[in-house]
């Protein structure tokens, strides 16, 4: 099998009103996903999205007539990429998929993520360090009226958006935010400092009350390994599809989880990347939370997974399911492509 073609589907879904997410100073107005389209001689198409993989065009002739089940080959190639330019890593999610279409379907996992209402056990809970006692008055009202829900927190200091200088926490501050987060029961603290801070995430984690959490955009294989061999976090989620790819992350999983670690990958871009990530949790048995986008009325399935035939939904039990579709189980709404495509 060759790889015949690599079409780049850049969509942008309006957002009225805007959702204000937590780690953007800026309110969104629209959503932007690139949906990255693998053909191939024997007809088998995968697909992939993640990062907008801009600037990927010019790399695409080192991935043309090139075996896609050769994954060992192409994560290599791909490395090269992330380093000059973008983050090629849908690209890999694209190849998984064609490569569970030719093994055949997976098999059905059930990830438990039950819930209160909808169906959710778990929930995680954005505090600005810089609105404190605000973030901290929102996770102790949540506790006090969901005393069995499981809880996380994510101060977002693990990486800045484009512009945003604001000064990171330092190890003392973030300790003492763990502290108050452990009398809420609070089960892991995710981005406490920087993520290239390998050894100040180690320190923290030795004299921390929860659990540390980070990785999620980790630009590298070496700063993730840096972290493992720091022992720098008790969570591990590199996402799949904006990280180091999902070959790279399942290494990343097995040795974190040999170490009694826990994986959970970040997985806040879209259907797609949900799905990419969920397999990549399933099949080296991560979790036991797997993250779920789910922000309403900013944030819906429906809009996060407006390329896809049907949104990935939890099941009336609240687990979040594998399921038995070919590949990564992906479904493409053509229509929305067609809609939505950026001229």
């Amino acid at each position: 099998m060759k790889i015949t073609g690599i079409t780049l589907v850049r969509l942008s879904l309006p957002l009225a009103p805007p959702f204000p997410a937590a780690w953007d100073p800026e309110p969104r107005r629209h959503f932007p996903a690139t949906v990255v389209l693998v053909d191939t001689d024997e007809g088998v198409r995968g697909v992939g999205s993640g990062d907008s993989m801009d600037g990927f065009e010019g790399y695409t002739g080192l991935f043309i007539g090139t075996d896609p089940l050769a994954l060992a080959r192409q994560v290599r190639v791909l490395e090269t990429v992330a380093f000059h330019g973008c983050r090629p890593w849908p690209l890999e999610a694209a190849l998984w998929d064609i490569a569970g279409q030719v093994a055949g379907p997976s098999a059905r996992v059930d990830m438990a993520l039950a819930a209160a209402e909808m169906g959710f056990q778990a929930m995680k809970i954005r505090i600005d360090p810089a609105r404190l006692s605000d973030g901290l008055a929102a996770v102790t009202a949540v506790r006090e009226a969901l005393p069995g829900l499981t809880l996380m927190v994510d101060l977002n200091q693990g990486w800045r958006m484009p512009g945003d200088v604001r000064p990171p926490l330092d190890r003392a501050a973030a300790r003492s935010i763990a502290v108050r987060l452990a009398e809420l029961d609070v089960y892991w603290m995710e981005e406490p400092l920087s993520g290239t801070d390998a050894s100040g995430l180690a320190a923290l984690r030795s004299d921390c009350p929860v659990r540390v959490a980070g990785g999620e955009m980790a630009r590298s294989y070496a700063e993730l390994t840096a972290l493992v061999e720091a022992d720098a976090l008790d969570v591990y989620q590199p996402d799949a599809v904006l990280a180091v790819g999902i070959s790279r992350a399942r290494t990343i999983a097995e040795h974190v989880l040999a170490k009694g670690r826990l994986f959970s990958p970040h997985t806040w871009t879209n259907g797609i990347g949900l799905l990419a990530n969920l397999h990549l949790a399933a099949g080296v048995g991560g979790g036991p939370y797997l993250e779920y986008p789910f922000d309403p009325p900013g944030w819906t399935p429906a809009r996060r997974d407006f390329m896809l035939s049907e949104p990935v939904g939890v099941s009336p039990d609240g687990h979040l399911l594998v399921g038995d579709r070919p590949g990564l189980g992906i479904t493409l709404d053509e229509d929305a492509l067609r809609h939505h495509e950026v001229s």
